[in-house]
């Protein structure tokens, strides 16, 4: 705890004598009297801590000094310690402004009626022990105005002494800074977010290339255990694990708003209609699922596969918080010009989808950490879920509300900017197949070489001709020589050419090459390549017929020049 200096050590300290010895001024000398925001930016030199004075009593008005308290915009209040209870003798017309309290609700009462249900005993003990010791403190501290609004209370307070040293008046003043606090939340809230996405991207790239690995052989293994089922069930146990392993890191990248997403012009109410069964499914005998959509809603731009995930998450939470069944209520609707401007939103029109529960709801402490990454009120789980929501629904330039009442239920509203315009994709595709007597070649260009032989064998195993490279160096070099159907790239190899550079040049001699690409990181890729046609991009870790699956589709479609 930091306070000011002890009455006994202000004889050895600067003194600013004022109106011919009137009064004495402590100056700070850069002290620093607590933890409060300085509106000097600094712990100031020439303010005082402490004061001095020659005649005591408040009763004395008729002075220019009287007039400058009453008339600035900072509120002061001074209190009496040497009658019960500490109490308010005077407080300026800040002071009501900013409570919203009256003269009869303050004078004569302690201060401690700015304090409400979520003020820091903390930072109050703090308060009570300088006052104990007549010593300064400043301090941020969270009170309530007289309607039972909250807000942040830069106060400082400092001693007032007779000439002697008797401890006449403690004076206080204050400044809102709440908006100044939530900016540092927000602040505070993006560093973190910051420092979750890079170490997620720094540890996603290699991490899901080791997953590949383990799922990709898990699966080989799978395939040649049938007719043992007691070898595939724990197979199968590892692969779910592995797959879950994967998701988590995703998770990790949404929160951080790093994952790369597949925007698309989407229908909330059709989404919704066509995931129904999926949430139905989720949340089990115990609880109803209703729907009320907003008809003609209009369309939004945004990842369907990432709001459907989301759209779980927040089901799966109203789910937990009824044990005991209940319903659940997935709406949608048109947003309001004041619900937009409540959310600071940019102009424009925007939609949004909500779930409601019955459940048992979240206090206010709950809800101000509801979204960062690994909070959790629940037994089990890894505390992304919100998280997850949260950053998609950033990412996607909207916002994330949430609205909970202890044994009321909680409302979670994701905002949407609606569609300007339809995207298109690109046309113009034809089928490519091999030559006459020969299979289709597909060239896997990989640097870990785990990964690539791994690939190889899930190739050759479904009759396919591959050849393979570890850098996009030999892959040119090998174009040069054989003939090749499909190109099936990594994007980051480390030590020369990445799987983009490598896409560039195989296009700029042929460009009907059908490309496939493959990473560990989604937000590695722009969303289009150089040359404007959409990425077909394979994230990894992925199962087996899902890479057959993607291959056969990528032969099937030949790239227009």
């Amino acid at each position: 705890m930091a306070t000011g200096s002890d009455k006994n050590e202000h004889a050895n300290m600067p003194q600013d004598v004022q109106g011919g010895g009137q009064s004495t001024g402590v100056q700070a000398q850069g002290e620093v009297e607590g933890n409060a925001y300085s509106p000097l930016g600094n712990p100031g030199v020439k303010h005082w801590q402490a004061g001095y004075i020659g005649r005591s009593g408040i009763e004395d008005r008729g002075n220019i000094f009287f007039a400058a308290v009453e008339m600035t915009r900072m509120p002061m209040v001074v209190t009496d310690p040497n009658q019960e209870d500490n109490p308010i003798v005077f407080a300026n017309g800040a002071f009501f402004d900013l409570t919203g309290y009256e003269d009869k609700d303050v004078i004569g009462h302690n201060c401690r009626l700015l304090q409400g249900p979520d003020t820091d005993r903390a930072t109050v003990a703090e308060v009570r022990n300088a006052l104990r010791e007549q010593r300064a403190v400043a301090v941020d501290i969270l009170n309530y105005k007289a309607d039972g609004e909250p807000f942040w209370n830069a106060l400082f307070i400092g001693p007032i002494f007779d000439q002697d040293g008797t401890l006449l008046y403690f004076f206080a003043s204050q400044m809102d800074i709440t908006e100044r606090r939530s900016l540092q939340d927000s602040n505070l809230q993006a560093q973190k977010m910051e420092a979750i996405g890079q170490l997620s991207a720094g540890m996603a790239h290699d991490f899901n290339n080791l997953l590949q690995v383990i799922n990709g052989n898990l699966e080989l293994a799978l395939l040649t255990s049938k007719g043992s089922p007691a070898a595939a069930e724990p197979i199968r146990r590892a692969q779910r694990a592995t797959m879950q392993a994967g998701k988590l890191t995703q998770q990790l990248l949404s929160f951080a708003r790093k994952q790369r997403l597949e925007q698309k012009n989407v229908s909330l109410n059709a989404l919704v209609v066509e995931f129904s069964d999926m949430l139905v499914r989720t949340l089990g005998e115990k609880v109803e699922l209703r729907l009320d959509l907003k008809p003609g809603l209009p369309a939004c731009t945004l990842d369907p596969t990432y709001l459907e995930m989301a759209l779980l998450n927040v089901v799966i939470n109203a789910r937990d918080a009824m044990p005991q069944g209940g319903v659940v209520t997935v709406g949608t609707a048109v947003v309001s010009s004041a619900r937009r401007s409540a959310n600071k939103l940019p102009p424009g029109d925007y939609v949004a989808v909500c779930v409601q529960d019955e459940g048992e709801g979240m206090p206010p402490d709950v809800i101000r950490r509801a979204t960062e990454p690994f909070f959790t009120t629940k037994g089990l789980g890894t505390g992304l879920g919100l998280a997850m929501v949260h950053g998609f629904v950033q990412q996607s330039h909207g916002r994330l509300e949430i609205d909970s009442e202890v044994g009321r239920g909680t409302r979670v509203r994701m905002i949407f900017p609606v569609s300007k315009q339809a995207r298109h994709e690109d046309a113009g595709v034809e089928t490519a197949t091999p030559p006459e007597g020969r299979k289709c070649r597909i060239m896997v260009v990989e640097d870990n070489d785990d990964v690539r032989e791994l690939a190889e064998a899930m190739l050759s195993a479904a009759d396919y001709d591959v050849v393979s490279a570890p850098s996009g160096e030999h892959a040119l070099a090998l174009l040069e020589t054989q003939p090749v159907d499909l190109l099936f790239t990594d994007v980051i190899m480390p030590g020369g050419m990445n799987g983009l550079q490598l896409i560039e040049q195989v296009h700029a001699k042929r460009p009907d090459m059908p490309v496939l690409v493959t990473t560990g990181y989604m937000d590695e890729l722009p969303a289009r390549g150089s040359r404007g046609q959409a990425l077909d991009v394979l994230a990894k870790p992925y199962h087996h017929q899902v890479l057959l699956d993607r291959v056969h589709a990528a032969l099937r479609t030949k790239r227009a020049a």
